[in-house]
């Protein structure tokens, strides 16, 4: 699906509405869905997929290749045969505002086990078949992946270089030897993928039909304590202990002083060149498996990357490595064909950056709220952008515009009112109108925007381990006036996906 101009909104399914603690892939998605067909947007973007680990951060996963549990739903589960409406007749009392992990977590796997219980009771039929053939089809990552946190859960959640040396060390035989004692809990790890991914797949048809496509999100690293490190050591930049030897982030800079630790392991980029990048294709055809566009987080990384020691307590002091950058675009097109994907490039950014982007014709991004500190020559003014690129009222990672306004210094407020012409009574549409009015291709605001609320609904604070992620909206929330207001901003700025929002 490919748009000339569009516009969309950032909203991960964790923050849709349902009745059980977490927003899910059930009845609220598709009726989101629906709101952003009525309303004429063309986009949905999305944070990584992954089934999350530390700190609930969907860029923290247990692995780049399977799906989040946690977003599998109930009702569609009932729909399934594999639960019955009494084990939904009494959730806990969670709350709707936020999602509380901890409870959410303990309850969904309760019902998860219910339904893998009632799918080995029901053995044989289409389901079964299905489930063999995705199991068949998925082996690439599947069987690591789910023995990896069978696993971990014999280990009682420790990081897998923590386990026994044997099975650290992926020896054969210690491996042949847990798959088979912990074979019932290896079935069920692929079972709750298969059923994420059945789910994803028919809400993902829906979107299709509603003519709304789909942007993803792939994280340039990963986490150490997943599937994919464990399970292909040879890639990563690991002491003798397994641990990183060295550690992902970025130096000083706007979100923080001491800069960003991430403390994901670094790839031996070598070792993946000498692969034909086998890997990281791999990865990227399995995203794209998921979604029609693809944000690559951190592109700058792929040309070259801020090294840290392992041992590192802060980002502040390390050094830049070269990534081979064009050589892997060039044999990622060579695969793939066209590259549907935009490059998430913010920060320090190098001539070799630019190159890579322009080389192969990605669209780059633009923060609005970016373009009110240094006059009218900053980037990220609207009047500055060229065509292809995608700009956001803000991410993830930033304020809500209102958070924004609050919080930023008189002077950035006051360009902010002369540039937009307005009084600041109402920044965060104020800024939807200058994203979509602009020449940009896409134009995306996260779902907190649209709403007008403040940094209490925040997704983000880059660089703090807890707290983040918890945003909920509600049903009310899919107002028709908002649908109204967003359609005629749809129609006014040429962005509609279809005849909607007219007049």
């Amino acid at each position: 699906m490919k748009f000339k101009r569009a516009a969309g909104v950032l909203l991960h399914p964790t923050s849709l509405p349902s009745p059980y603690g977490i927003g899910d892939l059930g009845p609220s998605a598709y009726r989101w869905i629906d709101f952003l067909a009525k309303s004429g947007c063309g986009l949905w973007q999305v944070l990584p997929l992954g089934p999350t680990g530390y700190g609930d951060s969907p860029y923290q996963c247990f692995s780049a290749f399977a799906g989040n549990l946690y977003l599998i739903s109930p009702e569609k589960l009932v729909d399934q045969g594999l639960l019955v409406e009494a084990d939904l007749a009494h959730p806990p009392a969670f709350p709707t505002e936020k999602v509380d992990y901890g409870p959410v977590i303990e309850w969904k796997l309760n019902i998860l086990r219910k339904a893998y219980a009632q799918f080995q009771t029901a053995a044989g039929g289409p389901l079964e078949e299905q489930f063999r053939l995705f199991c068949r089809d998925q082996a690439g990552w599947l069987e690591d992946f789910s023995l990896f946190m069978a696993l971990k859960e014999a280990h009682h959640g420790a990081p897998w270089n923590q386990w026994e040396t044997c099975l650290r060390d992926r020896d054969p035989a210690a491996l042949q030897q847990a798959a088979s004692e912990l074979s019932a809990s290896v079935e069920r790890h692929c079972f709750w993928q298969f059923l994420f991914f059945s789910q994803w797949e028919k809400l993902r048809d829906y979107s299709r039909q509603r003519q709304i496509a789909l942007i993803g999100d792939l994280p340039i690293f990963v986490a150490h304590d997943s599937a994919d490190v464990w399970s292909h050591q040879e890639l990563f930049f690991l002491d003798r202990l397994k641990r990183p030897k060295f550690q992902a982030g970025v130096p000083p800079d706007y979100f923080s002083p001491t800069g960003q630790l991430w403390g994901n392991p670094l790839y031996r980029w070598r070792e993946h060149k000498a692969s034909g990048y086998r890997w990281w294709i791999a990865r990227v055809r399995a995203a794209l498996s998921l979604v029609d566009m693809i944000r690559l987080d951190h592109f700058r990384g792929f040309a070259g990357y801020w090294q840290v020691s392992g041992r590192a307590k802060t980002a502040e002091k390390g050094r830049w490595v070269k990534a081979p950058g064009m050589d892997f675009l060039r044999a990622l097109e060579k695969d793939l064909g066209h590259l549907p994907l935009i490059a998430e490039d913010l920060g320090v950014i190098t001539p070799d950056v630019v190159e890579m982007r322009d080389r192969y014709g990605l669209p780059g991004m633009k923060i609005l709220q970016f373009a009110f500190s240094s006059g009218p020559k900053n980037p990220f003014l609207p009047h500055n952008y060229p065509e292809r690129c995608v700009v956001y009222t803000g991410t993830h990672d930033n304020d809500t515009a209102r958070g924004w306004y609050e919080r930023v210094p008189e002077a950035e407020k006051q360009f902010y009112r002369r540039y937009l012409d307005r009084d600041g009574s109402q920044v965060a549409w104020d800024l939807i109108r200058a994203c979509w009015g602009s020449v940009a291709q896409f134009a995306l605001a996260p779902m907190q925007d649209l709403l007008s609320l403040d940094n209490r609904a925040r997704m983000n604070y880059p660089g703090t381990p807890g707290g983040n992620w918890a945003w909920r909206m509600s049903e009310e929330d899919l107002s028709e006036h908002l649908i109204r207001q967003l359609a005629e901003m749809n129609y006014l700025y040429d962005r509609t996906n279809s005849d909607q929002g007219e007049g």
